[in-house]
This record gives structure tokens, C-alpha cells and sequence, in this order.
């Protein structure tokens, strides 16, 4: 990827009050040091006589401001070819010194007099040298602090880029997982209805009508990642339909989701994969049927969902409870729920009381 150029601001882009706040209390600071130093000295010396002075050079200093800004962000010193452009920062604080030091004098004459002082300038042609020195120190200070600004600035922008193309990598990285879920279903839901043909060509018929409307539910849901648990529960009671009919009577399938819990926001089709998995893992081999429960609970200020079979349950040296690495069904369904809600999330799926198997999944409330 090509680094982003770096654009400084133009000048009818800048915060003109900051300027303005900046050379103000600089000025404020300068009229202290030398009043106090007229004090510090037995010096006596009218105070407004100091700030007028002070105040003149800094109003000079905002007249000549511009001209410091356009020279700062048309020759930037931190570039490769910096060594030109600190030649050419020399050349400009010798051209902008003598535009400051006229204006000082101008605004001596113009506003002394309104407030009953002398204009003691002195010699313009020994001021021009002198008032040179002066601002060369501000010149490059000016000339740090447009750098400083435009550098953090810059750290800014970076940061938001970064954050937004980690957004966009997250957002694409769990549309991938949700695509790769949505085939997957429908390979397995096709071998159902496939493997059914040959047995009862009338419950194929009637699978093939449900999974027709399953999948015209799941066109109309837009691209978001969640959807409201009641209706998550609907796109499953959808599904389930499908396996009733190639099951026939051998599935009951049960739900109990608190009130509080259905507008609760979760991840759509986070729970048909479990529901598959119990039924394809979780039949009880006593009585030859599948039951499987969903229940749904706000817990501590989160959300708690639960799939139940009543199957054999867990072989021995299965991955620990929070660890699913079998199947692209448990897998996929904890590296969405990892990516959309980092550590405020669990998977556990483990034996459950009385036999059978449970996936549980928490969430965070929304």
C-alpha cells in the first residue's frame, strides 16, 4: 500500500483563533518579563507604555503570520530534499524581517500619539539589523510549532485510517465466515432432501416447499451481522420444519426464550449450526428420537443461549469446553461471536446434566 501524502492545510484553513490566542498570551508573557525587569531595575516606567510596545510587535507578528505559514508548508523541512528548503527558509526570514520591522514602525507613529507617548524608534537603518535578530529566534520557533501542529495532525489521521481499515478488514472478515455458513447449510439441507427422494419422494416434496421458504426469508434480511433474537428464532423454527418432515414424527423441538431476551441483538444464523449439530450428533439411542431445546435468559447483563440434545453426549477426549475446533459449524460460530464481541463473549459446549449435550453461548446484552 502507498503511503498517504502528507497535505498540510492552506491558510483559509487554519484555526485563525488559535493564532490569534497563541501571539496574545506570547505577548502578555513578553510585556511581564520586560516590566518587571524595569522594576527589578529601579527603573520607573508607565506599564500601558510596555504593553503598547509589546502589543505593536505582536500585532506586526500576526500582519507577518502568513507569510511565515506559506513559506513553512511550501518548503517543509521534514522532506528529503529538507537541506533546500533550509536555505530557503533563510531566504524568506530575510525578506519577511524588513516587511515586520516597517510595520512596527508604522503602527509606532499611528497609535503612539493616541495615547499621549512619544515614538522613541531610533535609527530605522541600525532597527532593520537589529529587529532581524528578533525575529529570527520567532521565525523558527513559528516555523516548529506549524510542524508540531500539522505533525500530530498527521499521527491523527493515521490512527483513524488504521481504525478504519481494521473496521473494514473485521466487517469483511465476518461477511466471509457469514457466506461460508449460508452454503453449508444448504449443502447439508439439499443431502437431506436428496437422501429423501429415494425413501418418501412426498416428504422430499415437502421439504424442498419449506427450504424454498426458508431461504426467500433469508434473501429479504439485509447485509447487517444481527438481527434480533425473535427473530433468529423465527429463520430457526423455519429450518426445523425442513427436518421434521424428513424425521417425520422422531423430532420434537422445543424454545424458551424469556421476553426480555427476544429484542436482544444476535448474530444471524448463530444458532441453526447448533441445532444442526444436535441433530445430526444427538439422537437418543434408547428411543430412536431428537429432542432438542433452545432456551434463551438474560444473566448478569448479558444474554445466555442455550442448545440441548438428549443424544450420547460428549466422546471421551473431546477439546475442553471452550475450545470448539471440530466442524465448520462450532467453528465458524465462535469465530464470529470472537470478532464481533472480542472477550465479552463464551462458547462452552460440554455433557450436560441427565445426558445429552450442551452449546452455550454468551453474549453481550444489546
Amino acid at each position: 500500500m502507498e503511503p498517504v501524502p502528507r497535505k498540510y492545510l492552506k491558510l483559509r484553513e487554519i484555526d485563525w483563533r488559535a493564532v490569534l490566542g497563541l501571539l496574545a498570551a506570547l505577548t502578555i508573557c513578553l510585556f511581564f518579563y520586560r516590566q518587571l525587569d524595569y522594576v527589578a531595575n529601579g527603573e520607573h516606567r508607565p506599564p500601558l507604555l510596555t504593553f503598547l510596545e509589546e502589543a505593536i510587535g505582536g500585532t506586526a507578528g500576526l500582519l507577518v503570520f502568513p507569510l511565515i505559514y506559506l513559506a513553512a508548508i511550501r518548503f517543509p523541512l521534514p522532506s528529503p530534499k529538507w537541506r533546500r528548503n533550509v536555505l530557503a527558509h533563510f531566504l524568506a526570514v530575510c525578506l519577511i524581517s524588513p516587511v515586520h520591522t516597517t510595520l512596527i514602525a508604522i503602527l509606532r507613529i499611528a497609535l503612539f500619539p493616541l495615547f499621549g507617548f512619544e515614538n522613541h524608534y531610533g535609527d530605522l537603518s541600525w532597527r532593520y539589523p537589529m529587529e532581524f535578530a528578533h525575529l529570527f529566534i520567532f521565525y523558527w520557533l513559528g516555523i516548529g510549532l506549524i510542524y508540531l501542529f500539522h505533525e500530530v495532525r498527521f499521527a491523527r489521521e493515521h490512527e483513524l485510517r488504521q481504525a478504519r481499515l481494521e473496521a473494514s478488514l473485521a466487517e469483511a472478515q465476518l461477511q466471509n465466515l457469514r457466506l461460508q455458513l449460508e452454503p453449508h447449510f444448504l449443502f447439508n439441507a439439499l443431502n437431506a432432501i436428496s437422501a429423501a427422494i429415494y425413501e418418501n419422494p412426498r416428504v422430499a416434496d415437502e421439504m424442498i416447499g419449506r427450504l424454498s421458504e426458508l431461504l426467500r426469508q433469508l434473501l429479504k434480511q439485509d447485509a447487517t451481522q444481527e438481527v434480533t433474537l425473535a427473530r433468529e428464532i423465527e429463520l430457526l423454527e423455519l429450518y426445523t420444519r425442513i427436518m421434521e418432515a424428513r424425521l417425520e414424527n422422531r423430532l420434537t423441538f422445543s424454545v424458551d426464550i424469556e421476553e426480555q431476551a427476544r429484542q436482544a441483538l444476535v448474530p444471524q444464523l448463530i444458532l441453526q449450526p447448533l441445532v444442526e449439530n444436535a441433530i445430526r450428533h444427538g439422537m437418543n439411542l434408547v428411543s430412536m428420537r431428537f429432542d432438542i431445546s433452545v432456551v434463551g435468559r438474560v444473566e448478569n447483563g448479558g444474554l445466555k443461549l442455550a442448545v440441548r440434545d438428549h443424544g450420547p453426549g460428549l466422546p471421551t477426549g473431546f477439546p475442553p469446553p471452550d475450545r470448539l475446533t471440530h466442524g465448520i459449524g462450532l467453528r465458524n460460530t465462535a469465530e464470529r461471536l470472537e470478532r464481533l464481541y472480542g472477550h465479552r463473549q463464551s462458547v462452552r459446549i460440554e455433557n450436560a446434566a441427565g445426558g445429552g449435550t450442551i452449546v452455550e453461548l454468551r453474549v453481550p446484552l444489546r
